[in-house]
């Protein structure tokens, strides 16, 4: 008895609760949006007509330098001095920084004393020569009167060429120390870190005191004259782009400022995982103004179709991969597939679905299901009403 109770109650009491959501449902689907049964929505409306579609395309991305190299020495040493600082500017060919070149020094100093001693032994050599040369003569006309034998006359030619060969020697060796030398410059020349080229000093990654190598950035330099702002465009816009385009770029830093930009790379390899393709623009900066790595955007204006069927942008209607307008005809709205052709920032390109005169829904098309009963407010009422009254 006390179960069956137990039930009886139980369902009263869910049927209490139905009876509740029940009455509350119609005040619900009107907070929500959705008209009661036999109610008007209120849309507004615009009428399919010709006219321009401007398209344009808005990209961001960070902001960097043209020109950055990482300046290293080209030998191991330990920085005695640095001559530029963060942020400086610097001119082809200026020593940025000193690598200790003492013991270099020494080695040159001996390199120059080693080459005035092979200059003096050229000198010995060649007195020499012209001693065996004189006495070689002498001996070739005492033969020749029979004074001396053909032996003593031999001798002394001998004696002469291996003096000839002596002073080549030491010609030879005059070049050798020469060599010597000038690769000792080289390397005292190599002490002098130079800038490779004009810029700004971005980065500074050593004091004086650190053992470099040449495998060791010693700064940064970056060209801020033109920087350049890095995007990753979708395939589907891709196609829209082209070389020498030119858009507008702003950066949050500076609002109000406006900059030129110019499309002057686009990579031919869409990337597998992103289907996104790397696009550069190059923006004058004369000024010095822009940084590297600024957040940057950019609104490329891709020309604009006179004379095409258009209708507000606000009106399309995209449901999964279908896209679409609310056609209004008898204050019914009817969803109809559309095919769309240039997207600009108010209008769109109607390609194919649509007739010129034909009215479509805008303001709250997004809430229209298929055959809701409308009421046109707004723009587009009065000519609603001119062809409900035709």
């Amino acid at each position: 008895m006390k179960r069956t109770l137990f039930l009886v109650a139980l369902l009263g009491f869910v049927g209490l609760i139905g009876l509740r959501l029940y009455q509350q449902w119609p005040a619900a689907e009107a907070a929500a949006g959705f008209p009661s049964a036999g109610l008007s929505r209120s849309v507004n409306a615009a009428i399919a007509e010709l006219g321009p579609v401007s398209q344009s395309l808005t990209l961001v991305g960070s902001l960097r330098a043209q020109e950055v190299v990482e300046v290293t020495p080209r030998i191991n040493g330990r920085v005695v001095a640095m001559h530029v600082d963060l942020g400086d500017a610097v001119q082809n060919g200026q020593m940025l920084a000193k690598l200790e070149d003492d013991e270099l020094r020494q080695q040159e100093q001996q390199s120059e004393a080693a080459l005035e001693v092979a200059r003096a032994v050229i000198n010995q050599r060649e007195l020499e020569l012209q001693n065996l040369q004189v006495m070689r003569d002498r001996n070739n006309g005492l033969r020749e009167q029979g004074l001396i034998s053909d032996q003593d006359r031999e001798q002394s030619q001998t004696r002469f060429e291996v003096g000839e060969a002596q002073l080549n020697l030491a010609r030879a060796q005059l070049l050798q120390s020469e060599a010597g030398l000038r690769e000792l410059q080289i390397r005292l020349d190599q002490t002098r870190v130079i800038a490779p080229m004009s810029g700004v000093v971005g980065r500074r990654f050593v004091d004086v005191g650190t053992l470099v190598n040449a495998a060791t950035p010693v700064v940064t330099l970056i060209k801020l004259d033109t920087v350049e702002l890095i995007a990753n465009v979708a395939e589907r816009d891709l196609v829209k782009l082209q070389m020498g385009t030119q858009g507008r770029v702003t950066v949050d830093a500076m609002p109000g400022e406006t900059f030129i930009g110019t499309v002057a790379r686009i990579a031919p390899l869409l990337d597998p995982q992103t289907r996104t393709a790397r696009v550069e623009i190059v923006v004058p900066n004369t000024n010095r103004r822009l940084r590297a790595e600024m957040f940057a955007r950019i609104d490329l204006d891709l020309g604009d179709q006179g004379n095409v069927l258009r209708i507000p942008r606000q009106a399309l209607v995209v449901r999964g991969e279908q896209q679409g307008v609310f056609v209004i005809s008898d204050d019914i709205a009817t969803f109809r597939e559309i095919r769309v052709g240039l997207t600009g920032e108010d209008w769109i390109e109607i390609a194919t679905g649509l007739q010129p005169g034909e009215t479509v829904a805008t303001m709250g098309s997004n809430l229209l299901r298929d055959g809701d009963s409308v009421r046109v407010s707004g723009a587009g009422a009065s000519r609603s009403e001119e062809e409900t009254s035709a």
